[in-house]
């Protein structure tokens, strides 16, 4: 297997790439000890006519330039196929701030043609290229050097399988006319925000037991204050503090370095210098934030006037629509959703795009008493009423 390491050869397996209607694309990175991904290695392949081209391209060699490839991404004419893109894509929008154009994602397409939630890579080797793969490199280190081979087969096995996956699933979607589905679900993966870590935000990744606006003011400003921290230093957020420290230091509102040493999960580095200075001046702004400009959090799932009936009525149809489709129930609305639809709110993922005609617009007649379910067979449909 052939390993590029300087940016002509990039160059020109990039033009002979551009000649093809897609390639398959992967990454090798480490996230342990750094804010940002570190990437350690790019997998690429494209078919032709004479059989598979596929490369390892190491960007940690001195002078390579990934500049080729980004050019390759950019290309409306050329299909970029990935297999659960997100981390893959956030490395590429963080150093260059592209995203891949146009994009496929085949854990996606594949969720959409049956194969349940989330399916891994793996599976879909062995039921759609009928092959194995070896997996026992998948916790190595990346970023030593040189590669062993069998590193180097693991690698390229993630684009090589890739092929088949993608033109197994594409045929299935023109089949089945749900290649909109498929783009509707690429838009999130499409969107710059899905990357772009905003430290104002972060509080909201927290999970509290309390809606408190000034306890929730404090976490808002601790979280921002993690956040900046470690992207200026990138180091991963709990080497500054964890999510469990952190509502604690809400609860007990530290005002000063010893009362810092009284933290029973605060790591021993964040309670002295620059880390404890932060801490403090974020307590501090938290608890001086007027009360029309604290967080006030979306009413939360425990406190929708659910109507119980109603929401098993509402399970009863999703199952029924996901048999019917072959797709997986969580695709299509989660329980959070069902309960939501059932206490009267309509501003939910299910009742829009695709998921609108499948379930939604069933479901809103369901809960507007406009139709019933009734049992056929081994099918439940709906009824007029």
């Amino acid at each position: 297997m052939r390993t590029i390491t300087t940016t002509d050869a990039l160059q020109a397996f990039c033009d002979e790439s551009a000649k093809r209607p897609y390639v398959t694309v992967d990454t090798e990175f480490l996230r342990e000890r750094t804010y940002y991904s570190k990437l350690c290695l790019v997998q690429l392949a494209y078919q032709d006519e004479a059989g598979q081209d596929a490369v390892l391209v190491d960007p940690l060699e001195e002078g390579l330039s990934l500049a080729p490839l980004y050019d390759l991404f950019r290309d409306e004419g050329v299909v970029k196929v990935f297999h659960a893109a997100r981390q893959d894509l956030e490395i590429f929008f963080v150093d260059e701030g592209v995203i891949p154009s146009p994009l496929f994602d085949t854990q996606i397409a594949a969720m959409v043609c049956g194969f349940g939630e989330q399916v891994g890579y793996e599976t879909l080797v062995r039921k759609i290229a009928k092959s194995d793969l070896d997996k026992s490199s998948r916790f190595t280190d990346w970023s030593r050097r040189p590669l062993t081979d069998a590193q180097k087969k693991y690698a390229i096995a993630d684009v090589t399988h890739l092929r088949d996956i993608y033109e197994y699933l594409s045929d299935r979607l023109s089949q089945s006319g749900r290649h909109k589905w498929v783009k509707e679900e690429l838009g999130v993966l499409q969107d710059p925000a899905t990357y772009e870590a905003d430290p104002e935000n972060a509080w909201q990744r927290v999970k509290t037991r309390t809606n408190s606006g000034r306890f929730l003011a404090i976490v808002r400003e601790l979280a921002k204050f993690r956040e900046a921290y470690a992207q200026e230093r990138n180091v991963p957020r709990s080497r500054v503090f964890k999510d469990d420290a952190l509502v604690e230091l809400a609860s007990t509102k530290p005002q000063s370095e010893q009362d810092l040493g009284r933290s029973r999960l605060l790591l021993r580095e964040a309670r002295k210098g620059d880390i404890a200075a932060g801490i403090l001046a974020a307590v501090k702004a938290g608890l001086s934030t007027a009360p029309e400009d604290m967080p006030r959090p979306e009413k939360g799932r425990d406190k929708l006037q659910v109507n119980p009936a109603l929401a098993d009525m509402l399970r009863v149809l999703l199952k029924a629509k996901a048999e019917g489709e072959g797709v997986a129930q969580k695709l299509i609305a989660t329980a959070a959703d069902l309960d939501a639809l059932a206490a009267g709110q309509r501003d939910i993922i299910a009742l829009k795009g695709w998921r609108r005609e499948v379930f939604g617009n069933d479901a809103i007649a369901l809960c507007e008493g406009k139709v019933g379910l009734r049992v056929d067979g081994q099918k439940v449909v709906t009824i007029s009423v």
